[in-house]
């Protein structure tokens, strides 16, 4: 057996696949299936005190653009 050619034929295959699951893992930009989202909290509650009729149109509106603003 020629053990000088260990680094090359399918052991470079493994290192390929290797960096594509990485890849795959650390760079892709959006969230894969299955990946929880987080929720955003404050604006769950403006829709919330909205439904309840606690605030009205032009209140959530406002507090909504805010809300917006701050996580630009």
């Amino acid at each position: 057996m020629m053990y000088d050619w260990y680094f090359g034929g399918m052991h470079w295959i493994w290192w390929i696949l290797w960096l594509i699951l990485l890849f795959w893992i650390f760079l892709i930009p959006y969230p894969t299936p299955g990946q929880n989202r987080r929720k955003d909290k404050a604006m769950e509650a403006l829709r919330e005190r909205y439904a309840r009729g606690e605030i009205s149109d032009e209140e959530f509106e406002q507090k909504r653009k805010v809300l917006q603003d701050k996580k630009k």
